[in-house]
């Protein structure tokens, strides 16, 4: 799901709100003017209006998510992780980890199977034989191609078959195929 960016588009009222607040920032000791306290407050304004747009999204997202998934397999990864990363102004932005509670938080409510899965490795191990690649894979790279049993899928594909394998669900319907038992129960 690409993110709306609301920070990103809100970034440039933020800038001038920061400008006016320097401009009228009091001396130490001294009462705020009213010019600085009202670019204060538009400030954080502008701030919880991404945050509850950010919001939204997320359960509206995962309310979607959880309408039409019965059984649902989710990375169990850390927020503050992404922060020590070049992406982690996006992933602020995206609020990947209000977004993740909130799917979780929906699945429960709406009695859906949700299984949390472990991060480490879910790039590097392939979803057909178990076999973990030597190196990690750049970013760059979309496709994932196994050195032992040769097979080759998109990055995020495979990757998504791990966790359904990790979270013990069957990973068939993954590629938007049939479960291998499909016909046989139709034709029952």
């Amino acid at each position: 799901m690409p993110h709306a960016g609301y920070g990103r588009k809100v970034q440039a009222k933020l800038t001038r709100y920061d400008r006016m607040m320097a401009r009228r920032r009091p001396k130490k000791g001294q009462p705020a003017s009213k010019g600085y306290r009202e670019a204060k407050k538009l400030r954080a304004k502008a701030y919880k209006k991404a945050a509850r747009q950010r919001q939204d999204t997320g359960r509206k997202w995962a309310k979607k998510v959880v309408r039409d998934h019965d059984a649902i397999a989710v990375e169990d990864f850390r927020p503050k992780f992404l922060a020590r990363t070049t992406m982690a102004r996006k992933a602020a932005d995206a609020a990947i980890g209000a977004t993740k509670a909130a799917l979780v938080a929906m699945g429960r409510k709406h009695g859906r199977d949700i299984r949390l899965v472990h991060p480490a490795y879910t790039t590097m191990d392939c979803a057909h034989c178990d076999a973990r690649a030597k190196h990690r894979l750049p970013l760059g790279e979309r496709t994932y191609t196994c050195a032992v049993c040769g097979t080759v899928s998109s990055r995020d594909k495979n990757s998504a078959r791990v966790m359904l394998v990790r979270a013990g669900l069957n990973p068939a319907g993954a590629d938007g195929g049939r479960p291998p038992g499909a016909l046989l129960q139709e034709a029952a």
